[in-house]
């Protein structure tokens, strides 16, 4: 199918770590942990998946979804989802990037 779009990280090795990444931001944002202790590199992926599904009830996606099956929501709705996740964590995470990068610019080598 050459018109889909397909995402791929440049590195995907880096992959676990922009997941911890989005959950370290998510957390500073009052997104709960869950009752995890400490994110680690063997529990993000439960983390993100609960706090999807929390998101998803935010919105009142729940009934669509209460037995863990999307395929019943609308496309319009996961985008909600996606939206309210993606939007607010992925640009903070962006912000601190930036001003990471800016930091270690300034100093000299």
């Amino acid at each position: 199918m050459p018109n889909q779009k397909q995402k791929r990280l440049l590195v995907p090795q880096a992959a676990s770590a922009l997941d911890l990444f989005k959950i370290e931001v998510a957390n500073e944002l009052g997104y709960p942990t869950y009752g995890f202790p400490a994110i680690t590199p063997e529990n993000y992926r439960e983390v993100l998946r609960r706090m999807k599904y929390e998101v998803a009830g935010e919105l009142g996606l729940d009934r669509f979804i209460r037995e863990g099956y999307w395929g019943d929501v609308p496309a319009r709705l996961c985008g909600a989802v996606g939206g309210r996740i993606g939007g607010k964590i992925g640009g903070n995470m962006v912000r601190r990037m930036i001003k990471f990068a800016e930091q270690n610019l300034a100093q000299p080598r």
